[in-house]
């Protein structure tokens, strides 16, 4: 096709134009289909929208139109079930891809139509206005040790729901121990010299006893694993540095790190603390201020291992025998950390509760606070 010198120099302007241009691509991420909407720099509407099967057909389909488009792509998607796989992909073609938080992606109070397409189209126009917030996404070591950290979690919990369902079934029979803390060894021998008088009580008894020491040896394996884990080069330091706070043990600390990362790469405390959700939420209009429970927007995993290390701190501030140990041999400004958390929380705890705070909230506020004393071990264990 010929082109006149005037109709050859627009043609060569377009052709820059469209190299220099950024593509923004939208995508509503589920199990059974991608639903796509793609935006050309400032346009007002999509130039193209579709939808494909995620199966390996359909992403090479994804994948060779994007390898098609002139300009830089940019994609974005919602963090959810489907993991990380979408982002990986993407990434390890070349493209621009972001994973971002549900949570805090901005929805209009009076939109209450909600399908895929409209998702799509707004997550590429929010994306493009620099309005999503995106997460760190982990590496598939991290991913690999944080699914070690949440199936152990889970399996604690599946013991505690055996040791009640175990406790209750007993207590519904009449039984009830007496003579000591339960689930000791003590206990155990009690409870398997127990005989019901009927054949098939026995039988729901015997297959409970079967269900918890199952339980309770996986959680055993579990536990070596994360001991394992933890003196590996990658988490050895930071998980002994993050020891020397009470409350924070291997467990605790193989958590934290598991699903956190770097800490590092948080550029200050508060920063965080709001990503642990432990941040009040607030309301404020004119010179009016309310502020309200905290957000619990962040990681729920951490949070709970930050609030149940914080109920620690509710006694004396010396630390006992087994915190001395696992400080021994620490650097002077880690223990200088450890030691200023240790009279500063049991502080404020103490100081709360005398107000007539609940011991709940206590340890909600006291949590915020320790996770700032995380944070800042955060940037210095490394260093070691």
């Amino acid at each position: 096709m010929g082109y006149s010198p005037k109709g050859l120099q627009s043609h060569i302007q377009e052709e820059r134009v469209m190299k220099n241009s950024i593509n923004w691509i939208g995508i509503d991420d589920h199990a059974d289909k991608l639903t796509i909407a793609h935006y050309i720099d400032l346009g007002k509407e999509p130039a193209k929208e579709w939808e494909v099967i995620p199966d390996e057909k359909g992403l090479r389909t994804v994948m060779r139109w994007l390898g098609s488009l002139e300009g830089e792509v940019r994609c974005v998607y919602e963090a959810g079930p489907c993991g990380y796989e979408l982002y990986r992909l993407v990434t390890r073609k070349g493209f621009g891809c972001e994973v971002v938080a549900p949570s805090l992606t901005p929805r209009k109070p009076g939109d209450r139509v909600k399908t895929n397409p409209r998702d799509a189209r707004k997550l590429a126009t929010l994306h493009r206005a620099g309005e999503l917030t995106a997460i760190a996404v982990p590496d598939r070591k991290r991913e690999s040790v944080r699914d070690l950290m949440r199936m152990r979690e889970s399996v604690r919990k599946s013991v505690l729901s055996l040791h009640h369902q175990l406790s209750k079934f007993l207590l519904r029979h009449g039984y009830r121990y007496r003579d000591g803390r339960a689930w000791t060894q003590k206990h155990w021998r009690w409870i398997r010299a127990l005989q019901m008088d009927e054949a098939y009580e026995q039988i729901v008894l015997v297959e409970l006893i079967i269900a918890v020491e199952q339980r309770v040896a996986q959680l055993v394996r579990f536990d070596q694993l994360v001991e394992e884990t933890s003196k590996e080069p990658e988490y050895a330091p930071m998980a002994k540095a993050l020891r020397v706070l009470r409350g924070i043990d291997t467990l605790s600390a193989m958590g934290i790190l598991a699903e956190l990362g770097d800490l590092r790469r948080f550029h200050s405390a508060p920063q965080l603390m709001a990503a642990l959700g432990l941040v009040p939420s607030e309301y404020s209009t004119s010179d009016k201020t309310r502020r309200f429970a905290i957000t619990k927007t962040g990681n729920a995993h951490v949070r709970h291992l930050v609030i149940e290390a914080a109920w620690h701190y509710q006694r004396r501030a010396l630390p006992g025998p087994k915190i001395n140990q696992r400080r021994k041999g620490q650097p002077k400004e880690l223990l200088e950390i450890a030691q200023r958390c240790d009279l500063r929380l049991h502080t404020k705890f103490r100081r709360m509760t005398s107000r007539g705070k609940r011991s709940t909230v206590a340890a909600v506020a006291v949590g915020r606070e320790l996770a700032g004393f995380i944070w800042a071990i955060g940037q210095l264990a490394l260093l070691y």
